[in-house]
């Protein structure tokens, strides 16, 4: 996947997350999925390590602040490989990582950094480019 499509489909995301959660918004959710229409679920094009590598940095480009938006696109990708799995190579259990990748999720950096490794990603930091 390119990144740009990333980014379209992590705007498309957002846009939906915030569609479906607008109270002046007369979007039935109910009517919605009887027909057929379903929210963009990442997992299932998360194919790749590239793939997943560059979900993340889309997600960073473009929300660089929000570690909700950063915590949810790392419960994506465990999804997408497997929490089972996942679960055995972090030592954390499958319920734990529900809870800390999931949408209401908090994890420490620790876990951030134990799930990164499990899932074979790392961290890249450089310089913020020059505002202005």
């Amino acid at each position: 996947m390119h990144r740009s499509n990333l980014a379209q489909r992590v705007n498309h995301r957002l846009h939906f997350a915030h569609v479906c959660n607008h109270p002046h918004d007369p979007l039935n959710l109910t009517a919605a999925a009887q027909l057929g229409p379903k929210p963009f679920e990442a997992a299932d094009y998360l194919q790749s390590d590239e793939d997943c590598a560059q979900y993340l940095q889309a997600c960073m480009d473009e929300a660089p602040e929000d570690a909700a938006l950063f915590t949810k696109a790392m419960g994506d990708i465990a999804r997408a490989r497997g929490m089972m799995q996942l679960a055995r190579d972090t030592g954390i259990t499958r319920e734990g990582l529900y809870k800390a990748l999931g949408e209401q999720g908090n994890p420490s950096f620790a876990t951030v950094v134990k799930v990164m490794h499990a899932l074979g990603l790392q961290f890249c930091v450089g310089a913020r480019a020059a505002k202005g």
